[in-house]
């Protein structure tokens, strides 16, 4: 493996190595950390040879869709649910696992689009999750021997074995198989119910008793809307839910080998009828229709900034405490020098008690710099604690505190709060501790802890969340 790199403080301004020009492979020139040191170059080359021509997980008529829908959000006229698991695994796959976080998904845009008003842009954790980046090389297993850090399962096992810790390139295209089959049963789930009750349904099985309320709300809203001649039930607008996938773009190696040229505006993946039009030409990712980069690999004279300024899709960047206003410009300069409105997603993940002092400097230079970017709260990753016990947990009263600060600077600095991005399972695990409906105790938590790496939301926590956001997306337009 490559050294564990440290988060970025973003507050050095590097020069950028090497020259402008760009190509799928031109990240190889970089510097690339978080990446493994495959035993076998040569069977690792075949397998790249061999995505290259497997067909696109997602079409860029798809991605300029979602790129016209963060455009909206940006300017406060949609927002963006992203959410699901930490990181996908090989074992844990299986239908009823997909089927939950899209149910889960649907509840929670339903929930917040019935309390905002605001057309919700579903994007999922899914379909392409599989590697995590690591702080620190080794590992001590449960036996005290150490170990190469698990990176998931798209580079190697997690069996707490070293010779299961090598890294098989035959995984990548394991990963790629399992994405694809994800996408097809998401695909025909969007299409697969006709009555809209179905959905609402969502909300009373994740929410129990105390959401039945708001669920006979949205009932009588789609009754006054039948009631005023507009077909619900049947209506595409209604049944047929636009979904789209993402990940954090770490294995360069994949995403270098389903990136493909777009020489022609094509139809394929497009709608006459949907605004966003065919793809523009260039190089589009077809891994997923957005993908992010995280703050251990946004280096400004590295690899994954390098490859991400090249292609078309929407990219997000992960910025936290740490982060200075003078490095946030920089990159965005970098990712986005056209800057196109919809391109950037700035995911912002600060802590419940930061947000409040580190986010507003960040949004006054943006605003000042005249940059287009959709605002994202990821109000997880850093209000991670351990129990007595040392079991990792994330408080659901610590994560909403992080939202709803969010909110508030926004609304202080005159700014638009754009989305929010969620580790979260529709099934009913105990990872997080509290919960508004039946909350996880620190005794609980062994109960059904199943995460492979941060601990996620349940159904019940996760709808709670998504109806705090839509109550604020609704006091935000009431002000």
């Amino acid at each position: 493996m490559t050294s564990a790199s440290p988060t970025s403080s973003g507050s050095e301004a590097l020069p950028i190595a090497g020259d402008d020009k760009w190509a799928p492979d031109s990240w190889r020139r970089f510097p690339a950390l978080q990446q493994p040191e495959y035993p076998d170059a040569v069977a690792l080359a075949e397998v790249e040879a061999r995505l290259a021509r497997n067909p696109p997980l997602v079409f860029p008529g798809e991605t300029q869709r979602l790129k016209a829908s963060l455009a909206a959000a940006g300017r406060g006229e949609a927002f963006v649910l992203q959410g699901g698991d930490c990181a996908e695994t090989f074992e844990d796959f299986s239908s009823t696992s997909v089927e939950a976080t899209f149910r889960l998904l649907i509840a929670q845009v339903i929930a917040m689009s019935y309390l905002s008003g605001l057309p919700i842009v579903k994007i999922g954790r899914i379909a392409g999750q599989f590697a995590k980046p690591r702080s620190a090389l080794m590992e001590k297993t449960a036996d005290g021997l150490e170990i190469p850090s698990f990176r998931g399962d798209i580079i190697h096992s997690s069996d707490p074995d070293e010779a299961a810790r090598v890294p098989d390139p035959e995984r990548l295209v394991r990963a790629y198989s399992q994405s694809a089959a994800s996408l097809n049963m998401l695909r025909a789930l969007a299409k697969s119910t006709s009555a809209m009750s179905e959905w609402t349904d969502l909300i009373s099985t994740l929410g129990g008793p105390a959401q039945r309320d708001l669920v006979e709300r949205i009932e009588d809203a789609l009754s006054f809307v039948s009631a005023c001649g507009v077909a619900v039930e049947g209506n595409a607008a209604f049944r047929e839910p636009e979904f789209y996938t993402s990940h954090e773009a770490l294995l360069l190696p994949f995403e270098q080998a389903l990136t493909r040229r777009v020489t022609t505006p094509s139809t394929r993946g497009s709608s006459s009828n949907v605004s966003g039009g065919a793809p523009s030409e260039g190089w589009w990712n077809t891994s997923a229709h957005m993908v992010w980069v995280g703050e251990r690999t946004r280096q400004l004279d590295h690899a994954h900034v390098e490859f991400l300024r090249g292609i078309s899709n929407p990219i997000g960047v992960k910025v936290g405490p740490t982060t200075e206003p003078e490095y946030l410009l920089q990159i965005l300069e970098r990712l986005n020098p056209m800057n196109e409105e919809g391109r950037i997603m700035v995911i912002v993940r600060m802590g419940a008690e930061k947000v409040w002092r580190k986010l507003p400097p960040l949004l006054r230079a943006v605003t000042a710099a005249g940059k287009h970017v959709v605002w994202s709260c990821d109000p997880m990753h850093e209000n991670t604690i351990k129990t007595a016990a040392g079991v990792k947990t994330r408080p659901v009263d610590l994560i909403l505190n992080e939202m709803n600060a969010f909110f508030s600077v926004h609304a202080a600095e005159g700014t638009i709060p754009g989305g929010i991005h969620l580790e979260m399972t529709g099934l009913q695990v105990t990872e997080c501790l509290g919960g508004g409906e039946n909350p996880v105790s620190e005794r609980s938590l062994a109960d059904n802890y199943k995460s492979a790496c941060d601990p996620r939301l349940n159904g019940t926590q996760a709808l709670e969340m998504a109806i705090a956001v839509g109550k604020r997306l609704r006091e935000r337009s009431r002000a």
